[in-house]
């Protein structure tokens, strides 16, 4: 049986992934590493390699996608094939990196409040807004990260560095899925870096925003199933 680890987003946790944990349960065995206890994506990388079997199948979400362009910098020959998904291998702009420091800032006011009802168009399909069993499982799994947890993992993401020098030796089976309508992280990052990685294949989710796992589990889990199987 394989080893599949898997790496949540921001304010997630192992609940982003229970469909495709289920779902492909014949096939692999999952690890879900709780990023949010580290405030840099060095050590993200590290704690998951420490928790991961000598070699495993690789998938990321979104901060999780950074984790794994961390790990394949450190430990590229325990890596068998690469999922990346709703994530970009480009570094925070400037913007991006004010934005997380007014949140921190906020957060240390006692300001932190989870995922807000305002933030959610940016993070799901305006289909999906309505549907509790895609939104409740966001907001419960903020509340479980909690305040430190948060401000740790915008640390950690204002430093990571550029990953898009890596994408040309990424030489693994590599699937780079997204949302059509995600706007966190655009359909374009991600036809970048498949355009940059040689054994990759694109999988766009019609009719979804930025939470795939969640919002589309079933055809996220298919693609996984293919990726782990081809």
């Amino acid at each position: 049986m394989a080893t599949l680890v898997l790496l949540p987003g921001l304010l997630n946790t192992r609940r982003l992934f229970e469909r495709q944990i289920a779902d492909l349960a014949d096939l692999a065995d999952a690890i879900v590493p709780e990023l949010w206890h580290h405030e840099s994506i060095g050590a993200m990388a590290q704690a998951t390699l420490d928790a991961a079997p000598e070699r495993f199948a690789l998938g990321g979400f979104s901060m999780g996608g950074y984790v794994c362009f961390e790990i394949l910098r450190r430990a590229p020959q325990r890596v068998e094939r690469l999922a990346l998904m709703d994530t970009q291998a480009t570094p925070d702009t400037a913007e991006a990196t004010a934005r997380r420091r007014g949140f921190i800032a906020q957060t240390g006011l006692g300001r932190f409040h989870g995922v807000q009802p305002s933030l959610l168009p940016q993070i799901v399909h305006r289909d999906h807004l309505g549907d509790q069993s895609i939104i409740q499982p966001i907001l419960e799994m903020a509340a479980e990260v909690g305040a430190d947890g948060f401000c740790r993992e915008q640390t950690a993401m204002i430093g990571r560095p550029d990953s898009r020098p890596l994408l040309v030796d990424i030489k693994v089976p590599t699937l780079v899925l997204v949302g059509r309508q995600d706007i966190a992280t655009p359909l374009v990052r991600a036809e970048e870096m498949a355009a940059d990685i040689g054994h990759s294949q694109l999988a766009v989710i019609e009719k979804c925003g930025h939470m795939a796992p969640l919002e589309k589990p079933a055809e996220v889990s298919a693609a996984l199933r293919r990726w782990l199987t081809q």
